[in-house]
């Protein structure tokens, strides 16, 4: 049987489109992300909650502005049962991108936010 792929948006479109050029070993932020949209962090969120195509659109490398891990698929910090947030640990340190014992990114020069606006 077919996997269903759920409708996306517009708008998912354009922060799928932004995701796609964040280089591995690599991360963004949610508020990042916004300010190329013209957007909110928390909409930007909720388009990576939902996100169909992970992880090949690697909404895992979206981060919180103060450099917290942030969320993953619906789950922030411990809750409801953290699992989702250590899948997204995982990922990124496979990619070189490290954080510390308190969901801190340990090395800031990761950042990353040079988007081409021109294909949104």
């Amino acid at each position: 049987m077919a996997k269903s792929v759920k409708k996306v948006t517009e708008y998912q479109t354009r922060v799928y489109t932004l995701l796609q050029q964040i280089p591995e070993g690599r991360i963004t932020t949610y508020a990042a992300i916004a300010k190329a949209l013209n957007s909110s962090p928390r909409a930007v969120g909720g388009a990576c909650r939902n996100n169909p195509f992970a992880p090949e659109v690697p909404c895992h490398r979206c981060i919180a502005s103060s450099g917290f891990i942030g969320g993953f698929m619906g789950d922030w910090e411990k809750a409801p049962s953290g699992q989702n947030q250590t899948s997204k640990l995982k990922l990124l340190a496979d990619e070189g991108v490290q954080f510390d014992g308190n969901g801190m990114l340990v090395d800031k020069t990761r950042l990353w936010d040079d988007f081409d606006l021109k294909v949104v």
